[in-house]
């Protein structure tokens, strides 16, 4: 029997399975960490302890439940939240705490002063994708001028894949995926590193090697066998994003499938034809060569379950909370009497990607309860996630299908919302445990026992959340006052409280 192993990094939560050759789970497991916050708008992990010391702990943790031989390990895929900015010294040893992805703000200055400088429209043309708060490129400049010293000790820039690539096979890479988010640094036509937009920000000789998602970029080396627990030579993929990875894992796999990813953002993800081009997306190439992703996604989603947690149901125990806390939306009704929140606790990404947007809730009076505020919140989350599939919608590519994945499919209220938002059914398959199941697929097709349409027997489909016809006049009506909400109060949002 030919066994796959898969784990992915997440924001809060690692996970990782260990599968056989028909994609049967052998074994699961998972650990929580935190996201740091040292500063309004910063968003970081440290490396060693949330990157490398999951993985370590996952594997091991693998292998001794599914009672698994480590030479029985065909290949190992992993995934990790990015696009990220870590530093690293010549030994691969990380110089700081990574920055996140786009829910790190800290490159505000950077990314306005380069839009201005190359251009919009060439960005557009020769990057894919407007400079944001989830652009890479931005974030080494900041680093440049607020940690000189650091900047120049380091002897390559990684993403969160590349640095548990590197610690395992001791090779630095990146997939063309992950390498978009690099801005302005990689070019789509040529699909490679460029410095013609910027040479101030970084020299090519400190950015990874570029592959494919599902290349082998080597094998597990005797020192990251003793740390792991894995067979020294098992082969290792490139990896990717997390998101992309579930998005794999649920079958997106043809243009204008679309996955709605309900994680501590929402992510989302439509494999397209052709190139969209809108500043208000993401453009990537797919994780296959010929092909081509957009991509959409929240700063602040299930991250905003566990802030309401902690500030406001503090008497609950912390595995009874979100259960209770669910029974009380569910208790009020749709609309959440009159409340409407805007879900920018972190500024927001994609469509208006504003870092000074700030989180708002209107409409309070004093017969609102707990439970109000919270389904607000969980509306709010899913009125964003409508005003981004509606932006697809606007740049000329709808989607035809879409496939919810992710912990918060099983909030009804959430996922039930979402639904009747965007007016179509999302499909939900047998298996929701996510990138590290999508990694263990990735690592079977890399080294041939699988073919790609084979994830419809790996993980069939066991239902869907059709949206309900009689919510859908109020949700439009609430869609144009969570925009308008936004757009007469957005000035004064960059005025108040702390900015990036």
């Amino acid at each position: 029997m030919s066994y796959t192993l898969g784990v992915d990094i997440g924001t809060f939560e690692s996970k990782g399975v260990l599968v056989d050759g028909g994609g049967s789970i052998l074994a699961q497991a998972s650990r929580a960490h935190k996201m740091h916050v040292p500063h309004a708008g910063w968003a970081e992990h440290n490396a060693d302890e949330d990157w490398w010391g999951d993985f370590t702990f996952i594997t091991q943790k693998l292998l001794t439940e599914s009672r698994i031989g480590p030479k029985d390990i065909k290949a190992v895929g992993c995934s990790a939240i990015g696009p990220c900015m870590l530093p690293v010294d010549a030994d691969g040893k990380p110089l700081m705490n990574a920055v996140l992805y786009g829910v790190d703000n800290r490159a505000a200055s950077e990314v306005e002063e380069l839009t201005v400088d190359i251009g919009n429209d060439v960005l557009l043309k020769r990057c894919g994708n407007a400079l944001t708060s989830q652009s890479v490129g931005p974030k080494i400049l900041w680093l440049k001028r607020n940690h000189r010293e650091l900047y120049d000790r380091a002897a390559m820039i990684q993403t969160s894949t590349t640095h548990l690539v590197q610690r395992l096979t001791g090779r630095n890479v990146i997939d063309h995926y992950t390498a978009a988010g690099f801005s302005p640094l990689y070019d789509i036509e040529k699909q490679d590193w460029t410095m013609e937009l910027s040479n101030e920000i970084i020299d090519r000789v400190r950015l990874p090697e570029i592959l494919w998602s599902s290349e082998i970029a080597g094998e597990v080396t005797t020192a990251a066998a003793k740390a792991t627990g894995l067979a020294a030579g098992t082969p290792v993929l490139t990896g990717t994003v997390d998101a992309a990875a579930e998005a794999i894992s649920v079958g997106v796999t043809s243009p204008n499938e679309m996955m709605i990813m309900y994680g501590s953002t929402i992510f989302i993800i439509m494999p397209t034809a052709d190139r969209v081009v809108d500043p208000r997306l993401w453009y990537a190439p797919w994780l296959f060569e010929g092909q081509h992703a957009s991509m959409a996604g929240l700063a602040t989603s299930g991250t905003l379950t566990h802030w309401f947690r902690d500030q406001f149901a503090k008497e609950l125990s912390p595995g009874k909370a979100f259960s209770v806390l669910a029974q009380e939306a569910e208790a009020s009704p749709a609309g959440a009497n009159g409340l409407v929140m805007l879900p920018y606790f972190s500024g927001e990404r994609t469509p208006i990607h504003d870092p000074f947007a700030k989180g708002t809730l209107t409409g309070l009076n004093l017969t609102h309860t707990r439970g109000d505020v919270y389904r607000a919140m969980l509306e709010g989350i899913a009125l964003g996630t409508g005003h981004a599939i509606e932006t697809y919608r606007d740049a000329g590519a709808p989607p035809d299908a879409l496939f919810a994945v992710g912990g918060g499919t099983k909030n009804k209220v959430w996922s039930q919302a979402t639904s009747d938002i965007v007016s179509m059914p999302q499909v939900l398959r047998k298996n929701a445990f996510g990138a590290s199941y999508g990694d263990a697929f990735l690592a079977a097709l890399a080294i041939g026992s699988v073919k790609l349409e084979d994830i419809e027997a790996w993980n069939p489909t066991i239902g869907k959340i059709d949206p309900d016809a009689s919510t859908s006049q109020l949700y439009l009506e609430r869609m144009a006052q969570f925009k308008a909400l936004y757009e007469n109060n957005k000035g004064l949002m960059a005025e108040i409280g702390d900015t990036p």
